[in-house]
Protein backbone atom coordinates (compact mmCIF):
# COMPACT_ATOMS: atom_id res chain seq x y z
CA UNK A 1 0.00 0.00 0.00
CA UNK A 2 0.92 3.65 -0.44
CA UNK A 3 -0.16 6.71 1.54
CA UNK A 4 -0.18 10.14 -0.08
CA UNK A 5 -0.46 13.20 2.14
CA UNK A 6 -0.56 16.93 1.52
CA UNK A 7 -0.06 19.18 4.55
CA UNK A 8 -1.76 22.56 4.56
CA UNK A 9 -1.25 25.57 6.81
CA UNK A 10 -4.62 27.34 6.98
CA UNK A 11 -4.85 30.94 8.14
CA UNK A 12 -6.30 31.15 11.63
CA UNK A 13 -10.03 31.86 11.43
CA UNK A 14 -10.37 30.36 7.90
CA UNK A 15 -10.66 26.73 9.02
CA UNK A 16 -14.41 26.44 8.36
CA UNK A 17 -13.93 27.75 4.80
CA UNK A 18 -11.20 25.16 4.17
CA UNK A 19 -13.28 22.34 5.64
CA UNK A 20 -16.33 23.37 3.59
CA UNK A 21 -14.26 23.30 0.39
CA UNK A 22 -13.37 19.67 1.09
CA UNK A 23 -16.88 18.70 2.28
CA UNK A 24 -18.51 20.15 -0.83
CA UNK A 25 -16.00 19.04 -3.46
CA UNK A 26 -17.11 16.80 -6.29
CA UNK A 27 -14.84 13.82 -5.68
CA UNK A 28 -14.49 10.90 -8.09
CA UNK A 29 -11.82 9.11 -6.05
CA UNK A 30 -14.09 6.15 -5.33
CA UNK A 31 -14.16 5.47 -9.07
CA UNK A 32 -10.35 5.56 -9.48
CA UNK A 33 -8.57 2.23 -9.86
CA UNK A 34 -6.32 1.45 -6.91
CA UNK A 35 -7.88 4.01 -4.54
CA UNK A 36 -8.67 2.69 -1.04
CA UNK A 37 -9.74 5.60 1.18
CA UNK A 38 -9.43 9.30 1.98
CA UNK A 39 -9.37 11.36 5.17
CA UNK A 40 -8.98 15.06 5.82
CA UNK A 41 -7.30 15.37 9.20
CA UNK A 42 -6.87 18.40 11.44
CA UNK A 43 -3.71 18.87 13.44
CA UNK A 44 -1.93 21.40 15.57
CA UNK A 45 -3.23 24.94 15.99
CA UNK A 46 -0.57 27.64 15.99
CA UNK A 47 -0.94 31.37 16.61
CA UNK A 48 -1.16 32.08 12.86
CA UNK A 49 -2.43 28.86 11.31
CA UNK A 50 -3.99 25.44 11.76
CA UNK A 51 -2.39 22.39 10.18
CA UNK A 52 -4.48 20.00 8.07
CA UNK A 53 -3.50 17.02 5.95
CA UNK A 54 -5.27 15.26 3.12
CA UNK A 55 -4.54 11.55 3.59
CA UNK A 56 -5.28 9.06 0.83
CA UNK A 57 -4.48 5.36 0.75
CA UNK A 58 -3.76 3.51 -2.48
CA UNK A 59 -3.05 -0.11 -3.44
CA UNK A 60 0.41 1.01 -4.64
CA UNK A 61 2.43 4.09 -5.52
CA UNK A 62 1.91 3.22 -9.18
CA UNK A 63 -1.88 3.59 -8.82
CA UNK A 64 -1.40 6.97 -7.13
CA UNK A 65 0.97 8.21 -9.84
CA UNK A 66 -1.43 7.03 -12.55
CA UNK A 67 -4.19 9.05 -10.90
CA UNK A 68 -2.00 12.19 -10.81
CA UNK A 69 -1.67 11.91 -14.61
CA UNK A 70 -5.40 11.41 -15.22
CA UNK A 71 -8.26 13.69 -16.25
CA UNK A 72 -9.86 12.87 -12.90
CA UNK A 73 -6.89 14.48 -11.11
CA UNK A 74 -7.01 17.55 -13.35
CA UNK A 75 -10.72 17.96 -12.70
CA UNK A 76 -10.28 17.54 -8.94
CA UNK A 77 -7.63 20.28 -8.82
CA UNK A 78 -8.97 22.73 -11.41
CA UNK A 79 -10.10 25.30 -8.80
CA UNK A 80 -7.22 24.82 -6.39
CA UNK A 81 -6.06 28.43 -6.68
CA UNK A 82 -9.46 30.01 -6.03
CA UNK A 83 -8.92 30.43 -2.29
CA UNK A 84 -5.28 31.46 -2.02
CA UNK A 85 -6.11 33.80 0.84
CA UNK A 86 -6.79 30.93 3.26
CA UNK A 87 -3.40 29.21 2.78
CA UNK A 88 0.01 30.05 4.20
CA UNK A 89 2.21 28.83 1.36
CA UNK A 90 1.80 25.80 -0.86
CA UNK A 91 0.74 22.33 0.32
CA UNK A 92 3.65 20.08 1.28
CA UNK A 93 3.44 16.61 -0.26
CA UNK A 94 4.65 13.47 1.49
CA UNK A 95 4.39 9.94 0.11
CA UNK A 96 4.86 6.77 2.15
CA UNK A 97 5.23 3.07 1.37
CA UNK A 98 3.37 1.01 3.96
CA UNK A 99 5.83 -1.32 5.65
CA UNK A 100 3.58 -3.14 8.14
Amino acid sequence: MYIAMNRFQIVKGKESIFEDIWKNRDSTLNDVEGFINFNLIKGKEDNDFTTYASHSTWKSEEYFINWTKSDSFKTAHKNAGDHKDIYLGHPMFEGFQVVL
